[in-house]
């Protein structure tokens, strides 16, 4: 698919500044823990997660334009991360990127955070719907799990 390539060592910078900028933006506004998204995450230490763990960043793909925009990462049939920078949210890239995972990388499920209805919503409109199936990350991130539809 156009654009979309797996990740090297050169995007892993970027790669954190993604995540780093879109937890910030979609879930601190649910959970206003300021020592944790100011402090514990941060980008530096996220690049570092991506060098010292080759299997995250071998089992991560970006959107690359000639700007990294977006990233997905897959374990198994598992999309574990989907992210696209906000500033090119909106243009179809997530749904690229996730389109990738379900066609090439054989992606049938994800977890989503139980207060993301944008996420959801973005999810729904691609295929995928909810089991009823809901587990607590670190005792306190509720999550929902998602599973692809028979289209």
């Amino acid at each position: 698919m156009e654009f979309i390539r797996p990740a090297t060592v050169k995007d892993v910078s970027r790669i954190a500044e993604i995540i780093v900028t879109n937890y910030r933006v979609n879930f601190y506004p649910f959970f206003n823990n300021d020592s944790f998204y100011f402090g514990e995450l941060n980008v530096m230490d996220m690049a570092s997660e991506y060098m010292e763990n080759h299997n995250l960043l071998k089992s991560c793909f970006v959107y690359d334009d000639g700007v990294v925009k977006g990233i997905v990462r897959v374990c198994g049939d598992e999309c574990e991360k989907l992210y696209v920078e906000p500033q090119f949210q909106n243009q179809g890239i997530g749904a690229k990127l996730l389109e990738f995972a379900i066609q090439k990388l054989h992606v049938s499920y994800l977890w989503a955070l139980e207060y993301n209805t944008r996420g959801i919503a973005f999810y729904k409109r691609n295929g995928f719907e909810l089991t009823g199936e809901k587990m607590m990350e670190d005792d306190w991130i509720p999550l929902l799990k998602m599973r692809l539809t028979d289209k």
